[in-house]
């Protein structure tokens, strides 16, 4: 893998959501290295291509925005306050994201959870 990827991110086993949820997730285009991880340098030069949709069962849970780098950190960053604010991906930058590799995301809530990696193209 290389260049920009379409990674979609599917809810994976939680408290309250012991089977997951196909129906809560993100689409992301994402830098991927060949190594399958974010690549800094690759973001930098497509950074508005880089976007992150936010997909569920309800209106509010329903977001988009940028894959956006700050320091060592990614995060989810949303441009209308409805939509919540920035979500911190724990880890994103040293994480695969090949398909059936897991990511930890705190919600807008705070919450944080656990999401499966169930597609790359």
């Amino acid at each position: 893998m290389s260049a920009l990827t379409r990674v979609v991110l599917q809810l994976s086993r939680n408290p309250g959501f012991p089977d997951g949820d196909m129906y809560q997730g993100y689409v992301i285009t994402a830098p991927l290295g060949a190594d399958g991880k974010l690549n800094v340098d690759l973001w930098k030069n497509h950074k508005k291509q880089c976007i992150v949709v936010r997909y569920g069962n309800h209106d509010e849970d329903k977001a988009d925005g940028i894959l956006d780098h700050r320091g060592d950190k990614w995060f989810f960053t949303y441009d209308e306050v409805r939509e919540g604010p920035d979500e911190d991906v724990y880890h994103l930058g040293d994480h695969r994201l090949w398909v059936g590799d897991y990511v930890t995301i705190a919600d807008r809530d705070g919450e944080s959870l656990i999401y499966v990696v169930s597609e790359t193209n």
